[in-house]
């Protein structure tokens, strides 16, 4: 069968859609300067902000899966009352303010805080402006993408394996380990890809609660953001340094994990 050709109305503003979303990164492409690339690249503080990034988003993930998961599982499977609550609750960070949200953590975890004056004057712990603080900024914002990818997949798996599981006499725990996770893991591996680079782009609750310190707290976009003050051709090659971190990550597992699950 041959495919219905797209009608007018809707292929007009997709087109739009697209240039509007294409054309600033193909700006970002034609004003780099590729001529002071290597010299840009090299200049003191940019490597130091690329492998915070990195190292800070890839924690905030692997943290994210950790308690994300078994959220996403009760949102889907358990009959606890007042799901519906928990999963508005869990969803806030998606349309909450960043900024919003770093003052949030400060207002808990600063030294004044809720929980922050406590672990202070107990253990001498302050969180605000460390590294670990820019863990937990991106923690905040990130995992409400996973939790909901983790979810939706486990809506759309076919409980039936898990009936079958019970039924030959496998606990709660080694039903989800041994039939639940394999089912949903193009699930994870998508919410994973969303969540990491959700944290790798993180800015608002990131300058807010932990600073913007170079070596200690100063992320890419907190790098680029200060450069575009001082010096835009710095920030070009910055932002052009996480696009292609981005494409290139979300390529790749896309190739592994979730062609490899949408191809099963």
């Amino acid at each position: 069968m041959r495919r219905p050709r797209t009608p007018a109305p809707l292929l007009v503003p997709a087109t739009l859609a697209v240039a509007f979303l294409v054309l600033p990164l193909a700006g970002l492409l034609i004003r780099t300067p590729w001529s002071q690339l290597g010299a840009l690249l090299t200049a003191p503080g940019v490597g130091q902000a690329l492998r915070l990034s990195l190292v800070s988003a890839t924690l905030a993930t692997a943290v994210s899966v950790v308690l994300g998961v078994p959220l996403a599982w009760v949102l889907a499977r358990s009959r606890a009352r007042g799901r519906a609550v928990l999963r508005a609750l869990v969803t806030v960070p998606l349309v909450l303010p960043p900024v919003v949200g770093g003052v949030a953590l400060f207002l808990v975890l600063g030294r004044q805080g809720i929980v922050g004056s406590w672990l202070a004057a107990t253990t001498g712990i302050t969180i605000p402006f460390t590294t670990a603080a820019v863990v937990i900024a991106e923690t905040f914002v990130a995992m409400p993408f996973l939790v909901i990818s983790v979810e939706g997949a486990l809506r759309a798996a076919d409980a039936r394996f898990e009936d079958a599981a019970a039924t030959l006499g496998a606990d709660r725990w080694t039903t989800f380990r041994r039939v639940t996770l394999p089912l949903v893991a193009p699930g994870v591996a998508a919410g994973a890809v969303l969540c990491w680079a959700r944290a790798l782009g993180e800015f608002g609750a990131t300058i807010t609660f932990a600073g913007n310190f170079p070596g200690t707290t100063q992320t890419m976009p907190l790098a680029v953001y200060l450069a575009l003050q001082r010096d835009p051709q710095a920030a070009i090659v910055l932002s052009l340094v996480l696009l292609l971190v981005s494409v290139a990550t979300l390529l790749l597992l896309r190739d592994r994990w979730l062609g490899r699950g949408a191809a099963a």
